[in-house]
């Protein structure tokens, strides 16, 4: 039997959630809280297996009972909000499951079975933005992008200039001439479509190229 431990500031949230949970053989609720605070010590008192936390609560708010119940039940974020912001701490913090208010029974039970066996579990909405989120790709991706034009000692002529050193140290730091340089910084600028070496320089450190 996995024993659950319901944390919503609404009473007739919990009497929901405790309907939904007990229609499962496995399922079972063994406490209720209406706080962080509260939740904290209903899950020293009865060691439930798994805990749906909303996140918006007065006093301790979810989020924060997110971290207090780390070594605890294996947590399930439950809430109305479906922010980015709300996921990535709640994950960060310790929780292993996101589900929206919304989710249908067998959405529910499912999850505190899964998260009880050691999976995680999101909610379909969340996983769809979160996987559009890690697929976008990111200012470093997209500043890389944009030198793949360069030959290999243009980048490395780039990454040089990039620390602030006149043509003549660059030169003399890549045993290049001078005008060899002045000849590959010009290509530089055409090829990335630059004016000037202050925009490939910071081209060069959106890359990564530069420490």
């Amino acid at each position: 039997m996995i024993g659950v431990l319901l944390v919503d500031d609404e009473w007739m949230v919990r009497a929901m959630l405790r309907t939904i949970l007990e229609s499962a053989e496995d399922l079972t609720v063994v406490a209720e809280a209406a706080d962080g605070a509260e939740a904290v010590v209903q899950a020293r008192r009865h060691r439930p297996d798994v805990a749906l936390v909303d996140i918006r609560m007065p006093g301790v708010d979810g989020l924060t009972a997110v971290r207090q119940l780390r070594g605890g039940p294996k947590v399930i974020v439950l809430t109305t909000f479906d922010l980015d912001e709300y996921v990535r701490t709640a994950l960060r913090d310790g929780a292993v499951g996101f589900l929206l208010k919304d989710a249908s029974a067998d959405e529910m039970t499912t999850a505190v079975r899964a998260v009880a066996a050691g999976d995680a579990a999101l909610s379909p909405r969340v996983t769809r933005r979160m996987l559009s989120t890690f697929a976008r790709p990111s200012p470093q991706d997209r500043a890389l992008a944009r030198l793949a034009p360069l030959t290999g000692k243009e980048r490395e002529v780039l990454a040089t200039l990039a620390t602030g050193l006149a043509n003549a140290d660059v030169a003399r730091q890549l045993h290049l001439s001078e005008a060899t340089v002045k000849t590959h910084v010009s290509r530089i600028l055409t090829k990335l479509g630059l004016t000037n070496r202050v925009q490939a320089a910071i081209l060069a450190h959106h890359a990564g190229l530069v420490d």
